[in-house]
Order: C-alpha cells, then structure tokens, then sequence
C-alpha cells in the first residue's frame, strides 16, 4: 500500500516471541531486501504493508507528522516492547533537499528481528507474506565505471574547492563521485549483503529500497529518552602489517589536518543537537576506530532528550552534519551543488527505522549504493576537503571508502 494523499490508514500490528532466527539476511526478499543490522542484530523486513514518500525540503517535518498519525491510529499488540518491536518502518532519505530521488518510510507486512537474545516476529495487517528461508543464489559480479567525474576530473574538482577553503570561504567542505554498474538478471541481493555484514560486523548494513551498503556512522539513536550518536571524521589506510598497521593509526591519531576535520563534524553535530537534548557529552579525545580497510577518527556523543523530539525530529535537526556537508552548511551545501555533477540521491541522507514511539536508529548512507529497479548501480564514496588538502590524497581516500561495496559487488 502506497499513502502520498494524507489518508491515514489504520495498522493492526502483531508482536510475538519467537525461537532464535538466525542469520536474518536469507530470510527476506532477494531483489528488494529490507535490513537494518549490526553485530547480527537488528530487524528485517519483508513485503510492504505501508509505503510513504516525501520530497523537498519539508521530507523529515512532512515524516515526521505523518508518522505521528500512522502511530496514533495503529492498533499494536507487543508484550515485548523492545527497541524495534510493534509497529516499525525502515525509512531512507535524500541528501539533498533538491534531490529527484524519493525519501521513503516502509512498513514491512512482517518483520523479523534480533536484539540482547531475544527473536520475534512482527505481522502487520495480518502479514500474508510467507516467512521462508531461502538459499542465496550463487555469486555474481559487477564490473563498475566512473562516473560523471573521473580520476583526474574529481582532483580538479578538490583543487577547485582548495581555492575556495584558503579563500577563507568556509573551513570544510565534503566532495564526492560515483561509480556505475549494472546488476546481472536474477541477481540475488542477498548474497551482497551476506557479505557487508560478515566482512563488516561492527558497521551498520542496511538494505532500504533498493539502497545498499554497510555505514560505520551512526547519525543518532533515540531511545526512552536518551540519544546517542557516533561522529566520523579523518580517515587512513590500514597498514599492510601489524607494526604498519599501528604507525598508521598513530599518524591518524596526531594529524592536524585530520583532527581539524574531526572537530568541525563533532562541533557542528553538538551545536545541532543543543536544542534538542541536556546533559550532552561527547568522548574527551577521538579515538581511532578500526575498519577491515581504513582507520576512522571517532567521537561518541550521549545526552538526554529534553523537548520530546522523535528520531525523526532529530535526524531533520541533525543532518546535514559536516562530517557528509562540511562547514558553514549553506556555503558547503552551495560549492557540492556546483562541483559535484550529479544528484548524491539518498547517498550520505539518513538511513535506519523508527518505531511508534518516535524511539529509532539511524546511520548516515556511506559505503553504499543505490540499485534502481533497472539494475542500473550507482556507488558513492567522498573526502573531507581542507585547506591543507592534497588532491591526490583525497582521491586516494575515496578508493578506499569504494572497496566494501564494490568488493562485495566483485
């Protein structure tokens, strides 16, 4: 069921205990899969019983207040009342307020989910969908091209921004590109998230109509009236060794250049969420937070909610962060819109879920890509630019961020 009208449908949802299920991935649908994981836990979707859309720049106020309404017409039964119990929908939004792309809250007709060990199943609307597991189909391979900018056009994108950075025009700005492919006939999805979530067990691997990818960033997490973020900032390549390994991210840890970057994407997500929370603390120093392929620059941020915001208030008062934008946003905002020559769609936007609460967990859209209903694959990967940037460097910092979804597509 598709609702853009403002009718509001009433849901009757179901929640009952479950024997562990595990893993979750086989067990949803192998062209539109609906995921939300980490650590093997999380919730998974299956069929649509509720389908919103949004665009523009009202999408998260114009979700928020639908869901509202969706919440308080519901019918829920759930003796459990964990986070992701009851009524649920996984939602994806844009990055951009001009984007053509679609932001989308889905309700799934079941969800299965995992969380501290225990398993349920939740039926919306009676859930007709049948739960089975199904094998995954067998590897498939994805040969990808660049995008609208090359190598050597992004390098003259980042020189452009340099000029505009030690113009004083603004601190940081976050320049990305793409790469295309095309996903073979039959391919199952699955099988690529199968590999995110083993190769990448501490990211959050997402699967949102047609948005895939595993993020290491969480953007916030609501939950009985406590909120919680990670800020990701300054990146390096891991080592080829244990002794290279520790050098790199003792060089991370002391680079001026990736700690000024660090401090604006954690300034800009502590004043943003000021107005919204007390008791706010962040980690005293970023720690180096290790990935199978890079070393991240990490803060995490906790407080207590003081006006009531859902997850959805929050991730509308919250993003763009500078860690995806850069600092000022609006001047940031303006030079992506004349360097990047392309549409980021839900690239580096909100992805994640929110209950009927408003409770919800959410990561921003990095290391993945978007499959349209054509097979046509567009991957996304940036670089926190600064006026001490190297174009060289920075190119070479988004091979890296490309490698989890294009290894797990190759």
């Amino acid at each position: 069921m598709s609702n853009t009208a403002g009718v509001v449908p009433v849901l009757a949802v179901t929640t009952q205990l479950i024997d562990d299920i595990r893993p979750l991935v086989p067990l949803v649908d192998a062209r539109h899969p609906l995921v939300f994981l980490r650590r093997g836990q999380g919730i998974a979707g299956i069929g649509e019983a509720l389908r919103l859309e949004f665009t523009g720049e009202s999408r998260f106020r114009d979700a928020s207040v639908a869901w509202k309404r969706i919440a308080a017409a519901a019918r829920v039964d759930d003796p459990l009342g964990l986070p992701g119990t009851g009524l649920v929908a996984l939602g994806a939004f844009t990055f951009a307020d001009d984007s053509t792309e679609t932001s989308v809250l889905i309700v799934p007709s079941i969800v299965i989910g995992r969380r501290d060990g225990v398993s349920w199943i939740t039926r919306v609307n009676r859930g007709d969908e049948r739960l089975i597991e199904q094998p995954l189909g067998p590897d498939f391979s994805v040969k990808f091209d660049f995008g609208p900018l090359d190598r050597p056009g992004y390098m003259r994108a980042v020189d452009a921004a340099l000029g505009h950075l030690r113009a004083g025009e603004l601190s940081k700005v976050v320049l990305a590109r793409s790469m295309v492919g095309h996903l073979p006939g039959g391919a199952d999805l699955r099988v690529l998230l199968g590999e995110l979530a083993t190769g990448y067990p501490d990211t959050w691997t997402f699967a949102v109509d047609g948005l895939i990818g595993s993020s290491p960033e969480t953007l916030v997490t609501a939950s009985h009236g406590s909120v919680t973020a990670r800020v990701l900032a300054g990146s390096a390549p891991r080592g080829a060794d244990p002794a290279a390994d520790l050098e790199s991210a003792a060089a991370l840890a002391t680079s001026s250049k990736d700690l000024d970057e660090h401090q604006f994407a954690l300034r800009s997500l502590l004043a943003s969420l000021a107005p919204h929370a007390r008791n706010v603390t962040a980690s005293e120093q970023p720690f180096t937070l290790k990935l199978p392929n890079l070393w991240h620059l990490a803060s995490d941020v906790e407080g207590d909610l003081s006006d009531g915001s859902s997850s959805l208030d929050l991730i509308s008062a919250l993003h763009p962060t500078a860690a995806v934008a850069g600092t000022p946003t609006d001047k940031a905002l303006a030079l992506i819109s004349e360097l990047e020559p392309f549409d980021r769609g839900r690239y580096a936007g909100p992805v994640g879920w929110v209950g009927a609460d408003g409770d919800g967990e959410w990561a921003i859209a990095l290391r993945s890509a978007q499959v349209d209903e054509d097979g046509t694959i567009t991957a996304y990967a940036g670089a926190g630019i600064v006026a001490d940037s190297d174009p060289e460097m920075e190119l070479a910092e988004t091979r890296m961020k490309f490698r989890p979804v294009i290894d797990a597509f190759a």
